[in-house]
């Protein structure tokens, strides 16, 4: 058994967040000692970290909690589970392709502005001596609507 300041350590995860999961249902194995103190075994840990990765995949506490309750009922709910999965999927990889165009963006900055230092180009970082044009500065190539290509 566990305790919150262990199970914590264990996940890498704070004692706040432990007790916040805990209190949330998301922990339907958590036990209580004699003085109502949270314990930990090791399915409960296993609600946790499953939580856990849940959460940094960006599904909030209310949807993880309909997971565990899903889970709980059994086999029948497979393909309600699935199909939450998949969602986050979607939501997940759209959000990756948003970082890699900011990946894109900001690795043209850095170029830029290395070959500013290096005198390839003269500096046209400064959003005081921009021309008032709709093309603006475009030297860092992304498209427009996606992200903004100022220096």
């Amino acid at each position: 058994m566990y305790t919150v300041k262990e199970v914590a350590k264990l996940l890498d995860l704070t004692e706040h967040t432990v007790r916040f999961y805990t209190d949330k249902g998301l922990v339907p194995s958590l036990q209580r000692d004699k003085n109502n103190n949270r314990i930990f075994n090791d399915d409960s840990i296993n609600w946790l970290r499953g939580s856990k990765y849940l959460k940094k995949c960006g599904m909030s506490v209310e949807d993880i909690k309909k997971y565990v309750d899903l889970c709980l009922e059994g086999d029948s709910t497979i393909q309600e589970r699935y199909e939450m999965i998949f969602k986050q999927k979607e939501i997940v990889l759209a959000q990756l392709e948003e970082i890699k165009l900011m990946a894109e963006y900001i690795t043209n900055k850095e170029k830029h502005y290395r070959d500013i230092i290096n005198q390839v180009i003269p500096d046209d970082t400064n959003p005081a001596h921009w021309q008032n044009n709709e093309n603006g500065n475009s030297s860092c190539s992304l498209v427009k609507e996606k992200m903004p290509i100022a220096h």
